[in-house]
């Protein structure tokens, strides 16, 4: 079986079957959401950027949001063969990279990233199985479709396989 690496960019999406590896790097306030079905090994990640498209004014890229992302992502991934009843999801990122005065909410973006992420995932009955969010530091993440390991670096705080 040929291991293939899937590069995923910011609001990017890609999909993968056993043996390939889902990697997207520099996760600040952005969420890596993987998706995997265990039984066929079929494997999902979005690189989502914002919360819910609804908030903005470009509505041209689903994948930049959770809300849409995730919904693309599950669409691609039952077009592989895997069920949505199946998939697990695991969740990186969602950083607060800057300190900001106040309680401006606008600014708490990888706050806000976190929970549309939850929020999208549990109307769509996909349970959370695991997540390294939250701190102020960045991440790059690579996902196995062969089984669903999710392996997170960063840079002074460790590597973590979740």
């Amino acid at each position: 079986m040929k291991k293939e690496i899937k590069q995923v960019g910011m609001a990017q999406y890609a999909v993968g079957e056993a043996g390939d590896v889902l990697r997207t790097l520099g996760l600040g306030s952005c969420i890596g959401i993987c998706l995997y079905d265990p039984v066929l090994h079929v494997g999902g990640l979005v690189h989502i950027m914002l919360p819910e498209m609804s908030l903005y004014q470009d509505k041209a890229t689903e994948a930049k949001y959770a809300d849409t992302g995730i919904r693309l992502l599950v669409k691609e991934m039952e077009r592989l063969g895997a069920s949505s009843t199946r998939l697990r999801g695991k969740l990186a990122g969602g950083a607060q990279m800057f300190a900001f005065t106040g309680q401006n909410e606008t600014m708490r973006i990888g706050e806000r990233n976190i929970l549309a992420s939850h929020k999208a995932l549990q109307e769509l009955r996909i349970p959370v199985v695991a997540e390294h969010t939250g701190g102020n530091y960045g991440r790059t993440i690579e996902f196995s479709c062969n089984g669903g390991a999710l392996e997170v670096r960063t840079i002074g705080h460790g590597t973590f396989i979740i």
